[in-house]
């Protein structure tokens, strides 16, 4: 995760990165997430319901999950990428916003 911590602090401004745990209590995910996003510029949750990971039929950690404004999945994959790789997705998820 320290690529996705560098990227939000590079895009945040234009792109919100959202964090999104589904097992393990408040004080667990917050200690984890203080540790592998550094920075806060990630937003960072626990989704003990899943109910996040139900909307956009994630079945799975980890996951990424680009989601345009309007709440459409523009891409999403399984496991890790590289930075090359992930700026990517991202620079065309910027390019499809109003």
């Amino acid at each position: 995760m320290p690529v996705v911590d560098q990227l939000a602090q590079e895009y945040g401004s234009d792109v919100a990165f959202v964090a999104v745990a589904w097992k393990g209590s408040e004080e667990a995910t917050a200690s984890r997430a203080a540790e592998i996003l550094p920075s806060g510029s990630v937003r960072w949750g626990l989704d003990a319901e899943e109910a996040i990971f139900d909307a956009y039929g994630v079945p799975y950690q980890p996951v990424t999950v680009l989601i345009t404004h309007d709440k459409i999945v523009k891409a999403s994959w399984p496991g890790l990428r590289d930075e090359s790789a992930i700026r990517a997705e991202i620079e065309d998820l910027m390019a499809t916003a109003p």
